[in-house]
């Protein structure tokens, strides 16, 4: 049973009261949140944008995510416990973490969010948290895609569609640590960041076809979809992968003799905090296009819907 919070019954938070553009965030007083005994109260100190924010707001994802206003947004939290539930041991008061916290409940923009501990890591110790935040939902749907659904090895070779974007940073970055020959899409301004980040090819979309210069790849991880994955299908290798956070077209993939997954990331706090470790290990770093405060929100949404936002846009609390 879910029991509330004592100590104080109201937090500023943004909420959604319907559906709409960047003008229905609300930043306004809302109450704690409830937690229960396998919860964590985070103290927020920063979450981040990412798209299914606004395709939530929007009502584009409503058939497959329903909420009940008013509503929360935010999906990213890195903060402080301000209290641990009854049969959380793993974290007490003043431990620095951070989560990629559960879609179907109230969210982080706010001064407090509630998420369970199974979901939560310790933040790592070489950033801040600000920076830390930008890493959980991005950071893990790189992972769960190249890994757990794309099943990429040391020596296969991978093609990352939207490279300069926040899932895309991440999984250039873990393409290569694991060992595989990384080839990348982006726009020409963000090439020479790509191949930082440890890409071996980019290709820069405007100025090349990739359909025409690229065959035999093992994996496509896209994140765009549309006439891009429709260009994909026939560069991959008979039996290969293609695998897409915005959908795969079944169809497609038996046309062409491949296996198309899609998915959607399920929390989890030991991945997270592998990640954790990796980034204290200086293999692993985050990307920044740009911080704004939670009373800007409605600008760090109409950023990252124009699209072109490279790496991860932050909002403290």
């Amino acid at each position: 049973m879910l029991f509330r919070y004592k100590r104080s019954i109201i937090m500023k938070a943004v909420r959604i009261h319907a559906y709409g553009g960047a003008d229905v965030l609300k930043y306004e007083d809302a109450p704690m949140p409830e937690f229960g005994p396998d919860d964590v109260l985070i103290k927020v100190t920063a979450t981040s944008i990412n798209p299914i924010d606004w395709k939530v707001r929007s009502g584009h994802a409503r058939d497959r995510m329903p909420i009940v206003f008013p509503f929360i947004l935010g999906w990213d939290v890195a903060g402080t416990v301000e209290e641990a539930g009854a049969l959380v041991t793993s974290f007490k008061k003043g431990d620095k973490v951070f989560s990629r916290n559960d879609i179907s409940r109230n969210g982080a923009y706010a001064e407090y969010v509630a998420v369970r501990a199974s979901e939560v890591a310790y933040a790592p110790k070489s950033i801040s948290l600000q920076h830390a935040a930008g890493i959980p939902l991005a950071g893990m749907t790189a992972w769960a895609g190249l890994f757990e659904q794309g099943s990429l090895r040391a020596g296969q070779s991978v093609l990352i569609h939207g490279a300069s974007g926040g899932v895309g940073t991440f999984a250039v970055q873990l393409a290569k640590l694991a060992g595989a020959h990384v080839i990348a899409t982006t726009s020409a301004k963000n090439v020479d960041l790509v191949r930082s980040l440890g890409a071996d090819e980019v290709i820069d979309y405007k100025a090349e076809d990739f359909s025409k210069k690229l065959k035999d790849i093992d994996l496509v991880f896209d994140s765009i979809g549309g006439e891009t994955q429709k260009r994909s299908w026939g560069i991959i290798k008979k039996g290969g992968i293609l695998v897409s956070t915005v959908g795969a077209d079944p169809k497609e993939a038996e046309a062409n003799a491949v296996k198309a997954k899609s998915f959607m990331l399920n929390s989890n706090g030991a991945r997270l905090q592998q990640m954790a470790g990796l980034v204290d290990e200086g293999k692993l770093k985050v990307i920044i296009e740009k911080e704004f405060p939670l009373t800007e929100i409605q600008a760090a949404h109409e950023l990252s819907e124009g699209g072109h936002s490279v790496g991860k846009i932050i909002v403290t609390v």
